[in-house]
C-alpha cells in the first residue's frame, strides 16, 4: 500500500513538474516530445533549405579543391618473414587527377610498421611512392595483418592499404 502511495505522489509530482507539451503519459509509460522551440513548421523547413545550400557550396568547394589518386596495389604479401626483421615493400601512388595531389600523412596501425609518406605534391599524372618497412618483433608470430592510413587532398580524404605477413617462429 506504502509503494502505490509513494508511486501515485512520484507521478503527480512529474506531471506538475512539467508541461504537457513536455510529456504524455499513456498506461504508464513516458513519452517524450520535441519542441520547435518559438519556429513554425515553414520557417523550420526554410532553415533546412539554407543547410542543404551552405552544405552543398561546401562540397563543391572541396571538390574544386581537390584531385584523385590510384595505387598500383592496396595490399601487399610478404609471406613468410622472420621475427626481428626488416621488411620492405613499396606502394606506388598516381596522380589522376588535374590538381596537385598533397599527401598529408601516413600512418600505420602500429609501431612494427613504418610507412614514408611523398615529401611534396606530385603533379597531375606523376607517380611517386609510399615506403612501408614492416620489423615484427620477437614474439609477434603467425599471421600478421596491418593497414597503413593515406591522408590527401582528395574528395575521400582517407585511403587504406594494407600489409600482411607470416611470421615463422
Amino acid at each position: 500500500m506504502i509503494i502505490k502511495y509513494i508511486s501515485a505522489i512520484l507521478l503527480l509530482s512529474l506531471v506538475s513538474c512539467t508541461s504537457s507539451e513536455e510529456f504524455e503519459i499513456k498506461s504508464g509509460d513516458v513519452a517524450s516530445t520535441v519542441a520547435a522551440g518559438s519556429q513554425s513548421e515553414a520557417e523550420l523547413k526554410e532553415t533546412l533549405k539554407e543547410i542543404e545550400k551552405e552544405e552543398k557550396e561546401r562540397v563543391a568547394v572541396l571538390k574544386a579543391s581537390s584531385t584523385s589518386l590510384s595505387f598500383d596495389k592496396l595490399t601487399h604479401d610478404y609471406g613468410d618473414v622472420l621475427p626481428d626483421s626488416d621488411n620492405e615493400t613499396v606502394f606506388t601512388l598516381t596522380n589522376t587527377g588535374d590538381k596537385p595531389l598533397i599527401v598529408s600523412d601516413v600512418s600505420a596501425s602500429c609501431g612494427c610498421t613504418m610507412p614514408e609518406k611523398p615529401e611534396g605534391p606530385i603533379s597531375p599524372g606523376e607517380s611517386d611512392v609510399i615506403r612501408v618497412v614492416f620489423h615484427p618483433k620477437p614474439g609477434q608470430v603467425n599471421e600478421i595483418k596491418k593497414t597503413v592510413t593515406v591522408t590527401a587532398n582528395t574528395v575521400e580524404k582517407v585511403h587504406l592499404l594494407e600489409i600482411r605477413a607470416f611470421v615463422k617462429e
